[in-house]
This record gives C-alpha cells, sequence and structure tokens, in this order.
C-alpha cells in the first residue's frame, strides 16, 4: 500500500467488518446507545465517540451513493441505491437521532463537558431538539427524492452546436468565443434549452416549496426561511442582517458592475450589449486556456498549491492516489461542482465538469480549498467538530481561490495571460456577490410568500433581478429567458438557503486575501489556524483566528471593494 493510502480509524463501535444492507442492521447499534447506561464524565465521552463513529459510518456510505449517483445521473443502479438510503435509513435515522439529541443534553447537565468545542455541538444539539417534528421525517424524504428529479433534468440537458452534441457547461465555454455570431448561436441554443424545461422544473419547485412550507409549520414555525434559520444553526446573524447585506451590495458594488459594464461596452465597439457578449474578452483575445484536460489540470494544481506550502499539494496527491476525482465535464453527468467530505477516512472527494476554462480553474482552487479543510479538521473526535457553517467552509474555499491567484504563473507561463486571468476572476467576484444578493432575496421573498403564483414568481424574480443587475446589458426580445433564469441555480431546488454564505464568506476571503499580500506567512497561518479549528467555536472567533472580521456592514464592504478595485487598478496599468 502507497504510504498517500490514507486509512480511516479502527471501528471501535461497530466493527471492522460491518456492511449497511440493511435498517434492520443499523438499529441495534443506535438501540444501544440509546439505552445504554452512563454513569461518568468518562463514560459519557466515550459514549459520543461511539455515537459520532456510526453517524459518520452512515454520513460516508451516504456520500458515496451521492457521489456515485452524480457521477451518472443515467445509471438506474445508482439511482436506487441513493434512493434506498434515503427511503429507508434517513427517516429511520432520524427518529433516533432526535432521541440521542436529547440524552445528549441530559448527559451534558449531569457531566459537565468543558473545551474542545462542547458547548458550540450543544448549541446545535438544543435547537435540533427545539425544531424537530416526527411528522417531518417524511416530509424530508420526499423533499429529498424530488430534488433529484430536478438533478435529471438538468443532468441530461445537452445542445448541438457545429454538429456535435455537448453538456451544457462544454457549450457556454462558446460564450467567449471572439467572433460574436458564434457565442450568440451558443447563447440562443443553451438558453432555448433550458427555457424548454421551464415547466417541468416550475412543478418540481412548486412541489418542493409546498413540502418546505408544511415541515416549516409543523415545526411551528410561520415560515420555511425562519425554520431553516434554525435548522442551519445560524446563531451568529439574523434575516434582518441579510436584508443590510443585500442593501449594501445594491449601493456599494451595483455602480462599480455598473461601471466595468460599461467599460465593456466601449471597448467592444457594440451599439447594444446583449447577454452573449458578457463573457467574451473584451479586447477580442481568444478564451484563456489554462489547462488542456482534467489530468493537466490537476497537475498543475499540485504544482500550485506547492507554491503555498508543500503540505497543501500533498493533499491533492492523497486524494488523487486514492481516486477522489471526477473533474471532466460528460454527458450524464450532474452539473456542477463540489468537495464531498468523508466522515470516516477523512479524504474528501473533489466533483466537478471541467472544460478548459479560467472559471474551471477558479472551481478546482475553491474546491480544493474545501478539501483542505477536510484534511485540517481530519483528527478532530467527534463528528460535530468536524462540521462547521457554510460561513466558515466557504471562507476556506473562497480564500483559496485568492490565495492560490498570488501563484497562477502555475497555469499561465504569459505574464500577459496571468494578469488578464487575475483581472477575470476579480471581475467575477464583483459581478458575483450582486448574482449573491439576488438569489438570496428572491428567496427570502419565496418563502414570505408560500402560497405565490408561477407569474408571481416570475414579477418577483424579475423585480430582484432588476435591483442588482446592471443597466447597460440590453435583454430586449429575450425577457423570456431572464424570466427563467432562476431555475438554473442549483442551490434554490437542492440547498434552500445556502447562499448568502459565498457572499460573506466571499467578504472574508478578500480580507484573508489582503492579509496574504501583506505577509505571506502569517496570512497563510492565520487561514489555517481558522480552518484547524473546525466547528469549535463560534463564526465570529473562527473569522477572527484567521485575523479578519466577520462583518457584512455597509461601511465595510466599501473598504474592502476599495482594495478589490486598487487589486485591479494595479493589474491594469
Amino acid at each position: 500500500m502507497s504510504n498517500r493510502i490514507l486509512e480511516r480509524r479502527k471501528r471501535q463501535f461497530l466493527g471492522e467488518d460491518f456492511k449497511l444492507e440493511s435498517w434492520d442492521l443499523v438499529k441495534p447499534f443506535y438501540e444501544n446507545l440509546k439505552s445504554r447506561e452512563v454513569n461518568s464524565k468518562e463514560e459519557f465521552e466515550k459514549w459520543l465517540k461511539d455515537r459520532s463513529e456510526l453517524e459518520s459510518y452512515l454520513s460516508e456510505n451516504m456520500a458515496w451513493r451521492y457521489i456515485k449517483m452524480t457521477c451518472d445521473t443515467s445509471d438506474e443502479e445508482n439511482q436506487k441505491a441513493y434512493q434506498f438510503f434515503v427511503e429507508q435509513i434517513s427517516p429511520n435515522t432520524a427518529m433516533f437521532s432526535d432521541e440521542l439529541n436529547k440524552k445528549s443534553l441530559a448527559l451534558a447537565e449531569k457531566y459537565q463537558l468543558s473545551g474542545g468545542g462542547y458547548e458550540i455541538m450543544l448549541r446545535g444539539l438544543r435547537k435540533s431538539v427545539e425544531i424537530f417534528r416526527e411528522a417531518n421525517i417524511e416530509l424530508d424524504t420526499k423533499i429529498q427524492l424530488k430534488q433529484t428529479e430536478y438533478q435529471s433534468v438538468t443532468g441530461s440537458m445537452t445542445v448541438e452546436i457545429d454538429g456535435e452534441e455537448m453538456t451544457m457547461p462544454k457549450a457556454a465555454t462558446f460564450l467567449q468565443a471572439v467572433k460574436r455570431e458564434t457565442r450568440e448561436n451558443a447563447w440562443r441554443k443553451i438558453s432555448e434549452r433550458r427555457y424548454s424545461e421551464k415547466v417541468k422544473l416550475d412543478v418540481i419547485f412548486n412541489e418542493l416549496r409546498d413540502l418546505r412550507h408544511q415541515e416549516a409549520l409543523n415545526a411551528d414555525f410561520e415560515n420555511f426561511r425562519d425554520y431553516m434559520f434554525a435548522a442551519m444553526g445560524r446563531f451568529d446573524y439574523t434575516p434582518v442582517d441579510c436584508f443590510a447585506f443585500h442593501e449594501a451590495i445594491a449601493q456599494t458594488v451595483v455602480p462599480i458592475v455598473n461601471q466595468m459594464t460599461t467599460e465593456r461596452k466601449e471597448k467592444l465597439g457594440l451599439g447594444e450589449l446583449k447577454p452573449w457578449d458578457l463573457k467574451v474578452d473584451a479586447e477580442g483575445r481568444p478564451a484563456l486556456k489554462p489547462f488542456q484536460n482534467g489530468k493537466e489540470l490537476l497537475d498543475k494544481t499540485e504544482v500550485c498549491f506547492e507554491k503555498i506550502d508543500p503540505k497543501l499539494s500533498e493533499y491533492i496527491k492523497i486524494m488523487r492516489e486514492m481516486g477522489h476525482f471526477d473533474v471532466e465535464s460528460r454527458k450524464g453527468k450532474a452539473p456542477g461542482g463540489y468537495n464531498y467530505p468523508l466522515e470516516e477516512i477523512g479524504v474528501p472527494f473533489i466533483f466537478m465538469n471541467a472544460t478548459d476554462s479560467v472559471r474551471d480553474l477558479v472551481t478546482m482552487v475553491h474546491e480544493g480549498g474545501h478539501a483542505i479543510h477536510s484534511f485540517e479538521v481530519r483528527n478532530l473526535p467527534i463528528n460535530a467538530f468536524r462540521n462547521p457553517t457554510m460561513e466558515v467552509a466557504e471562507l476556506a474555499s473562497m480564500s483559496m481561490e485568492l490565495i492560490s491567484m498570488e501563484h497562477w504563473d502555475t497555469y499561465f507561463e504569459n505574464e500577459k495571460d496571468l494578469k488578464r486571468a487575475k483581472i477575470e476572476h476579480l471581475e467575477d467576484i464583483l459581478a458575483a456577490l450582486p448574482w449573491i444578493a439576488t438569489v438570496d432575496k428572491f428567496q427570502h421573498w419565496i418563502y414570505e410568500n408560500p402560497t405565490h403564483t408561477e407569474d408571481e414568481r416570475k414579477s418577483a424574480w424579475m423585480r430582484i433581478n432588476g435591483e442588482f443587475s446592471d443597466n447597460v446589458t440590453d435583454w430586449s426580445g429575450f425577457e423570456h429567458f431572464r424570466e427563467y433564469s432562476w431555475q438554473r441555480q442549483l442551490h434554490i431546488y437542492e440547498v434552500p438557503f445556502y447562499y448568502i454564505e459565498y457572499g460573506m464568506a466571499q467578504l472574508g476571503a478578500i480580507s484573508v486575501w489582503r492579509n496574504y499580500k501583506k505577509d505571506p506567512k502569517a496570512g497563510l497561518d492565520g487561514y489555517l489556524a481558522a480552518l484547524k479549528l473546525g466547528y469549535t467555536k463560534t463564526i465570529k472567533e473562527i473569522y477572527e483566528a484567521a485575523g479578519i472580521k466577520f462583518d457584512f456592514s455597509k461601511a465595510y464592504i466599501a473598504e474592502l471593494m476599495d482594495f478589490v478595485k486598487g487589486e485591479l487598478a494595479a493589474l491594469k496599468a
């Protein structure tokens, strides 16, 4: 066995030979935890570790089923394996989890555990117990299965360009074509293909919305938004803070995007800037290609991470040797990209749909940041400690986008190409913040108005989208595509309310990058110190460990945008 093939901890509770073949095989372990007598602090700690071992096993088992399903959405056996877990295992574990949460809290009262993240863990357990309702178990199962329908619809989408059938991610590379006719053709085909499924995707979403609203009502919440704030453990901010974030982005970032888009229109020399003109290089240069294929992308990422810290490169090498990558786009593969933590082995899996673009490079280092996080928390003793909130998880990934950017000479040997790639990425960040605010504000509206009609939803989307869009791009004649553009955002379907974290973490990442540019060693040390904490501290304390603030006030956002504008100006000089 290679020294890069890592092994999981030995199973003390489940035993080494346990295999998940039915709920009846799992149930005795839950019964053991439920009925076991605990008579000392040491026995309580052992009980917690046994529970963690069981939950880590099940989490990783579920993870592999999801990974295989997304790698090939057309494989019926993969679908069935995933559905088996969703229908037979998850509902049963949910009931026991609530009972074990209650037992944890009772034992914690009796045997005080201090330090090491226990108070953070118990805080989350109290909230889980507070909102748990048995009636929601069946609803959760229905919701999870409904979400796979979205994956099946979007994963099967292809278009034909120049006689070749291709995936949507591959087709999107034509939006960078210098020839305007080429990118317009690609944009129309992509948009028409998505539009052709609008009714089906609307029906899926209507059902999801209704199931989610019922789930909230069952738990005595007025709406699903408030339920999700509790379910996601958002102890450190409220919906009011989100509204302040929306407003601050509209006031501080949208004007910068307007200016960028005006410059783009002028450079392209166009009377009207159309939606298919937003990705092409404004100076008419062909799209940058930082790599040719998946192998080269991974080879170069190893080198890039080596320049930051050899330890980070070693993480990528371990994942490659263990077969924990699936990076190239192909037909039948689910859209998007993710880093899936694997709780037992502690070596995550990265999935993405790479072609050869700068966007794909960014996705790689983004998911690579998540992977670094998984390795850094790998040895924490309890699974609850290894699973931070998304505001922290996305700080890990988005910071690595910017830290790695200081070493992108690995992907671009030509200095002009390197500068151009950095400019593209920083401008993408500026453009992404308004989109994040759009998606988040739209979700607040959706679940504050749970009985809305499809026409009302369309109107709300267009109004909110308009608040955060540039006023330069001309959508005349294509408004019908824009009305349904929210359907391409998988988070709205699959992980509701998981999106504003990207905005909060993006602000944090800019701060981490600013620190790294001032002092690479101190900046990286702060970043890794924050990651190592996992979820043993509050979000604010973790951000402070990185040497940054958890703050999304207008003043702070304006300060960070001034920094980014300064960096852009230096690159363009």
